[in-house]
């Protein structure tokens, strides 16, 4: 097995949903991985001001959004692709009609609007990321970011609807009933991963990938040697060469120390 650098999810494959901490396992595995030369890369769907949750890890760069940003581990960002302005005012103005909770994350700052409307969801989806709540803006506000990321929450019986007529460039995955993530259309993990081996001169089939959710599933189709976590769905683990056991029972360090 060559592996010259190695992706890591963090929600559900770094950091365990239970204690939203890394484990010391995955830290101490991690840390021997790196003295041999190879990369590690964080991987998350996360944007930016919502990564929080790293404190111990030593790693090569970031990956956050799905791919649609792309940093060195000084933070210099060599990739990234915003959602089009078109498709935010579609949704500034769609908002005013329909005013959904939406939380908009740039690279420098996350905010929310219309929380009013279906409080009690937002707090429930940020507390089980045990993220902040981010500080709610008029949604006229928005215009003045480069928007990353947008979660927007509403029902799938929405979805067909604010797909094709309110986001039409942007690609959207659901992962919880109550919200959806949305992106630039063709962002995805994979994409990511090329951004980094490209900038590195890594090849492809030199990497290893760690996941657990569905939007991992194309990062693990596509790298060397993909690894779905125990705690992962019949469907990521489908996807992968290996299946490890879970984020609690140290499904990370199980597999880099085999490397």
């Amino acid at each position: 097995m060559s592996v010259k650098a190695v992706f890591l999810d963090i929600d559900g494959t770094l950091v365990s949903f239970k204690t939203h901490k890394i484990p010391v396992s995955t830290l101490n595995a991690v840390h021997r991985v790196r003295q041999k030369g190879i990369k590690v890369f964080i991987a998350t769907g996360r944007p930016l001001p919502f990564i929080d949750n790293l404190t111990g890890l030593a790693h090569d760069g970031i990956m956050c959004v799905n791919g649609a940003c792309c940093m060195d581990a000084d933070g210099n960002i060599f990739y990234k692709r915003p959602i089009p302005q078109g498709d935010i005012e579609r949704l500034i103005q769609d908002s005013k009609l329909h005013p959904i909770p939406i939380s908009f994350a740039s690279n420098e700052r996350a905010v929310i609007c219309n929380t009013a409307t279906a409080r009690k969801e937002v707090e429930e989806v940020f507390s089980l990321l045990s993220i902040p709540l981010p500080e709610e803006v008029a949604i006229d506000e928005i215009r003045d970011m480069d928007v990353m990321q947008a979660v927007a929450f509403y029902t799938e019986d929405w979805e067909t609807r604010i797909r094709r007529d309110i986001i039409p460039n942007c690609d959207t995955t659901r992962w919880h009933p109550y919200f959806a993530d949305c992106i630039a259309k063709g962002t995805n993990k994979a994409a990511g991963m090329d951004q980094f081996c490209m900038h590195y001169g890594i090849d492809i089939a030199d990497t290893m990938a760690f996941g657990d959710g569905g939007n991992d599933i194309e990062m693990l189709r596509h790298a060397g040697t993909g690894v779905a976590m125990g705690n992962a769905c019949d469907m990521v683990k489908a996807s992968a060469d290996i299946v490890t056991t879970s984020v609690d029972e140290d499904g990370v360090a199980n597999i880099l120390n085999m490397i």
